[in-house]
């Protein structure tokens, strides 16, 4: 008889597992997962070396069994677990999608899927997957337009510009929609509404891997890049790890290998890409604390708001950046102001002496001192204006909070990404003063 197998034994492997520095919450009993894993598996994925839990931190994600060693496969989910444009044209919408004229775009061809599924309830054969996705999604798309407006600057242009997509993509789909209701009993107009299609649209956006397809003639020439990944999927984002992703031909599975070692029973993470905040919350709808790759970006308009309006070469100077883009991506970050930054403000503050010098500046030389100290001046101004600014906009989250409690979980999320772009914001402002310090 093998040791360990009694109730002694038992009691030893609780105490242990219980005693482990992992903060996630076994999740493997919760009946959506229950189904999720027997679905998979009858698709001919079984893996036992991760399982769904929920963590303090991230939430819901997957734990693991087993440590992983550097340039290990973590998973490898088989071809027909996942949900691409392939699956849908062999669909009952399939016909239907192949007659339609002028072709539909694949995103709306998972939309529809995914829509028409959700509808089906019970009769859906992807309604285990289905179940395990989130509800409600916190991408800007989703925000409240009160929350919006205490986004910074660019992400507030951009939530604006990806509610305008969403909403020219329902107003244009309204046509192929009404082509389906012969498959439906109840109203096409009700199953799929503006709400479903952003549910659809977000699910797509913020949950599916890249896969390339084949051109297909049913299909617009936009990408055919999709490809949804049930199980996969709850594997969260940190921009501290490194992984290899792709669909292998030969093996005809998604797979995930690992570039760093992980231990037993934590939290395994892959890396959606290096982002910053303001790109995780607009494309995934969440922000990574102590993200390395964030950066509070400094418009050109506050620029112009801190240049001397008296400075007859600024129109030239402003067009010199403008072609050699350095007038975007200029960042304070938690090294202090970006090269980028720094430069644009360097040339801006030439003097009418020095002005013929611009291009050393471009190249990373020192003009003068005077152009040098003026420059970490404006910088410093300008870090200043945004960390008032900020500060500003928490008070107002704060009073929000208690004034608007059905926005309280989208306005917890626009005051962390405020707090960390507070947090930059008075690191740089020490630096600053430690570079003016150094030159004066």
């Amino acid at each position: 008889m093998r040791k360990n197998r009694g109730r002694t034994g038992r009691k030893r492997r609780r105490k242990q597992f219980s005693s482990l520095p992992s903060n996630g919450v076994n999740q493997s009993h919760i009946l959506e997962y229950i189904q999720l894993r027997k679905w998979l598996k009858e698709r001919g994925f079984d893996d036992r070396n991760l399982r769904p839990a929920q963590f303090s931190d991230t939430g819901r994600g997957l734990m693991t069994t087993k440590a992983f060693q550097a340039g290990e496969l973590i998973i490898s989910l088989p071809e027909k677990c996942l949900l691409t444009t392939g699956t849908v044209l062999s669909s009952y919408l399939g016909e239907n999608i192949a007659k339609w004229k002028p072709p539909i775009s694949p995103l709306i061809a998972l939309c529809t899927f995914l829509i028409a599924e959700k509808y089906a309830g019970e009769q859906s054969v992807w309604k285990p997957y289905l179940d395990v996705l989130p509800k409600t999604y916190t991408c800007p798309v989703c925000l409240d337009q009160e929350v919006v407006r205490l986004l910074p600057e660019p992400l507030r242009r951009k939530a604006q510009e990806q509610r305008t997509v969403v909403q020219e993509l329902y107003t244009s789909s309204k046509s192929f929609f009404s082509s389906l209701q012969s498959l439906f009993t109840e109203n096409v107009e009700t199953v799929f509404n503006y709400d479903a299609l952003q549910w659809a649209w977000c699910t797509i956006n913020t949950r599916t891997v890249y896969m390339k397809h084949s051109q297909r003639e049913c299909f617009s020439r936009e990408p055919d890049v999709y490809a949804l990944a049930p199980y996969l999927d709850l594997l969260n984002h940190s921009p501290n790890v490194q992984v290899k992703a792709a669909f292998n031909e030969q093996t005809r599975c998604y797979e995930i290998r690992t570039d760093s070692h992980c231990r037993r029973h934590e939290e395994l993470f892959i890396c959606y890409g290096p982002h910053d905040n303001q790109r995780l919350l607009l494309e995934y709808g969440f922000i990574a604390i102590n993200n390395p790759q964030s950066g509070v970006y400094v418009s050109a308009d506050i620029l112009l708001k801190h240049l001397f309006s008296a400075d007859k070469q600024r129109n030239m100077k402003l067009s010199i950046l403008k072609d050699h883009n350095l007038l975007e991506n200029l960042t304070f970050g938690k090294d202090g102001p970006s090269w980028r930054l720094l430069t644009a403000l360097k040339l801006l503050c030439l003097g009418a002496d020095e002005f013929t010098y611009w291009k050393k500046v471009l190249l990373g030389d020192i003009i003068s001192a005077r152009n040098e100290e003026r420059s970490l001046n404006i910088a410093a101004k300008i870090c200043f204006s945004l960390i008032e600014e900020t500060q500003h906009i928490l008070h107002q989250i704060s009073q929000m909070k208690k004034d608007k409690v059905n926005l309280e979980n989208q306005l917890a999320l626009v005051e962390v990404l405020r707090v960390e772009d507070l947090t930059i914001l008075q690191t740089s402002a020490e630096i600053l003063y430690n570079l003016h310090t150094a030159v004066t």
